[in-house]
């Protein structure tokens, strides 16, 4: 079959994104907002009341304490941590479930929210610690101690934000890894901060110890191990699972001493001790990590007889 001479063959029209960028803009701002308000709501529903410091100018009673944003003190350092990371990471997961057409702009415009809020709330509560710190070099270390680590969380929550956010199933399930064990931290301030910290119920501990190894497992199932390298999600996550514990309960075992209080290096000497002796097999980290590889690994074989049963399903027909 031939064709005229002087037909002419048009390219097919490109197709243009659906929707309008002002309202993915729009909407990725407001979820950034209220991702970064959700993630400090726990402290905030408290009456956000700076807690006591060791190094104020003045003696003074907890309710005579300014209001701040950020529970500033070095006994609530994971909880600093666990407040700022999980606005970024429900920033991320926002937008991955709505998926908008234009998925960057979406996601810079809701990291530009959990940002301000992050940002505002930082101002505010260090310009309110400055005020009251007794001058002196040891107050200065503390602030900028402080203040390096408030740093150090929002870009924790802006990474975590980009992994959950990516479409690819490897750099999410990596984020999720990462923000099993400051989610659960999270979640437990809730508890707290609703009940009182006296009301706490005994298995709250004994539960949360075991939800990130949950968190993990589901992850892993969701990722899966084909292609390959998934595998690396895998890995990693459980790594994380072996090492972020660690590291969470050195860290607040140095700050909450007040005997080392500026003594950098015997500071680091006991983080080192702590974290050494909490990755040991006395640690406990290996029952949550049998337990995370138990619930990803039946998570796959479910899968993959659901599949190969709606292949089976599909040729008969």
């Amino acid at each position: 079959m031939s064709y005229p001479e002087n037909t002419v063959q048009t390219p097919a029209p490109a197709i243009k994104p659906s929707g309008k960028p002002g309202r993915d803009a729009l909407w990725g701002w407001l979820i950034g907002l209220l991702s970064g308000i959700l993630g400090l709501a726990p402290w905030w529903i408290t009456g956000a009341t700076l807690p006591l410091q060791n190094l104020w100018a003045t003696q003074v009673m907890p309710a005579q304490m300014p209001p701040a944003l950020l529970p500033l003190s070095q006994y609530e350092a994971t909880t600093i941590v666990a407040l700022l990371t999980v606005g970024g990471a429900l920033a991320g997961l926002a937008v991955r479930v709505w998926s908008p057409t234009r998925r960057r702009l979406a996601m810079w415009c809701a990291a530009a929210g959990v940002f301000a809020v992050h940002f505002t709330a930082t101002v505010q509560s260090f310009s309110v610690l400055h005020e009251g710190l007794a001058p002196g070099t040891l107050s200065s270390l503390y602030f900028g101690g402080l203040l390096a680590g408030v740093i150090g969380s929002v870009i924790a929550s802006f990474v975590a934000m980009l992994l959950i956010a990516s479409p690819s199933h490897v750099k999410a399930t990596i984020g999720f890894g990462l923000m099993a064990i400051p989610v659960t931290s999270w979640a437990v301030v809730w508890i707290a901060s609703v009940v009182g910290f006296l009301n706490v119920p005994t298995a709250v501990p004994t539960v949360a110890r075991w939800v990130p190894a949950v968190l993990v497992g589901c992850a892993l199932a969701w990722c899966g191990l084909r292609p390959p390298r998934r595998a690396v999600a895998w890995a990693l996550n459980i790594l994380f699972l072996w090492l972020l514990p660690a590291l969470f309960t050195a860290v607040q075992s140095v700050l909450g001493t007040r005997v080392l209080a500026g003594d950098i290096p015997e500071m680091l000497s006991r983080g080192r001790e702590v974290f050494i002796r909490v990755l040991g097999p006395d640690g406990g980290a290996l029952p949550t990590i049998l337990l995370a590889l138990a619930i990803g690994l039946v998570g796959v074989g479910v899968q993959e007889i659901l599949s190969r049963r709606g292949s089976r399903q599909g040729a008969s027909q």
